[in-house]
Formats: C-alpha cells, sequence, structure tokens
C-alpha cells in the first residue's frame, strides 16, 4: 500500500518542527507523493505562527518541482463546544483544514459526553475537513455515534502516524476508529502529522500494516489515489479543487 499524498504535516514556522517548505516538498517528493499539505499549528499552540501566517497563501507557489502542495491549518479546539482558534473568515480560504485537540489549548481530561459534545459540534462546522489524531485515550468519544456525524457532514477522520511516537496510549483505540469508520462509511485519511523529513518518510510504516490486516477499502481512504483526492476536495468546495485536480490528472 502507498499513499499518493501527506494531507497532514509542519514546518518549523512552530519551533518544534525542524524542517523547512523547501524541504518538506523535497522529501515529499522523494517518496513518491503526488501532494502534499502543510497544516501548520493555529494560533492557540504555544510556538504556533502568528494568524497572518495563514492569511498569505499568495506568497506560495502551487507547486515545487512537481508536488503539488495544499496550504492550510491545524486548528485547535479550544473549548468544551468545539470552537477554533482561527475565525471562519480565515478557515474558509484555507486549502486543507485539520481540527485536532492539543492538551496546551484544552488541557486535562474529557468525559465522554464533553468529547463527544466537542466532535459533533466541529461536526457541522462548514470549514472544517478532517479531524486529526482523535484516537487519544484522554478525550475518548462514542466512535460510532460520531463517525456517523462526520460521514454525514463529509468530515475525513485521520489515521494518525506520529501517534505511534506522542500519543501510544490511544494506540489501542485506532482498531476501533477505524471499524466505526468503515460501518458508517466515513472516509480516512492516512497521514504522518510529520514534524521533520525524517517523519515525513517514515511515518506511515505503522499504519499500511494495520489497513492491511483490516482489509480496509482503498475507496475510503482519500489519498489512496490522485481521484480519491480531487473528487474529496471538489466535495468539500475547495477553491483549489479545479486547479490541484488539473495538476494531478
Amino acid at each position: 500500500m502507498q499513499m499518493i499524498a501527506d494531507l497532514h504535516t509542519h514546518t518549523l514556522c512552530a519551533t518544534h518542527a525542524f524542517q523547512t517548505l523547501n524541504e518538506m516538498a523535497a522529501a515529499a517528493k522523494d517518496c513518491g507523493y503526488k501532494a502534499l499539505a502543510i497544516t501548520d499549528h493555529a494560533p492557540a499552540m504555544p510556538d504556533a505562527p502568528h494568524r497572518w501566517h495563514f492569511e498569505n497563501p499568495t506568497a506560495l507557489p502551487r507547486t515545487i518541482d512537481g508536488v503539488v502542495m495544499l496550504y492550510g491549518a491545524e486548528a485547535n479546539v479550544v473549548d468544551a463546544k468545539g470552537h477554533l482558534d482561527l475565525p471562519p473568515r480565515i478557515l474558509e480560504y484555507q486549502d486543507w483544514v485539520v481540527a485536532s485537540i492539543h492538551s496546551p489549548c484544552v488541557p486535562g481530561l474529557l468525559t465522554r459526553k464533553e468529547a463527544n459534545r466537542i466532535w459533533l459540534a466541529v461536526a457541522e462546522n462548514p470549514y472544517v475537513d478532517c479531524i486529526g489524531h482523535s484516537e487519544q485515550e484522554n478525550y475518548r468519544y462514542d466512535y460510532d455515534l460520531v463517525t456517523k456525524a462526520f460521514a454525514a457532514n463529509h468530515k475525513v477522520v485521520e489515521l494518525n502516524g506520529n501517534s505511534f511516537n506522542v500519543r501510544k496510549d490511544g494506540i489501542p483505540n485506532m482498531k476501533a476508529l477505524l471499524a466505526a469508520c468503515l460501518q458508517n462509511g466515513c472516509h480516512i485519511a492516512v497521514d504522518s502529522d510529520a514534524h521533520s523529513t525524517w517523519q515525513l518518510r517514515h511515518g506511515l510504516t505503522a499504519l499500511y500494516g494495520m489497513l492491511e490486516e483490516m482489509n480496509f477499502p482503498e475507496e475510503l481512504i482519500i489519498n489512496a489515489t490522485t481521484a480519491n483526492l480531487t473528487a474529496e476536495l471538489k466535495l468539500h468546495g475547495k477553491a483549489c479543487a479545479k486547479e490541484v485536480g488539473g495538476i494531478l490528472v
């Protein structure tokens, strides 16, 4: 199994990542990827770039050395109502928006009821494309209930390679989450959440094994083929969909 894109990666615009935009693009090319999404942390993270970072996409090219670039954000859930740390006027023109829970932004444990409420609210947010590393044990939710809402609202659920490094408590939850996605027809993305080129190159290995073991269907994996990715961008009404699709054909 081989993905054609990685849709959740970071650059040194946040100081806990280590590579530049061009270095990440070069590594993506080495991996054989057709596309790469740069989704740097939104401002609620302590070392994140200023919100202006996400308002300046015209400074960047659509392709770098043949790799199609998607420019977006990993937005942070900031309260129990599922609000995010970037306003709609910024989120609406991002190429790809991942919504995630990080402990510096929502500290402490959540009850299952609280986690359900957060993700059901995020499911209704028209500017969110993907649900980031939501298998975390501290924020466990009702996978069957919520993935039904994700599927109904065209939210992609992420399988996150970096969880094998920094969120190991959630690894046992991944198969249950994938099973719920499969049962409810919820699309997934297989992402590295890379904070370095090393992670970009090696971050999906364990995930491939899990998908193969479950015989997870390619048609539900949005970054498994260029056709899947193009169709998902169109489904989400992304302004970049036509341009990106024309390049990926």
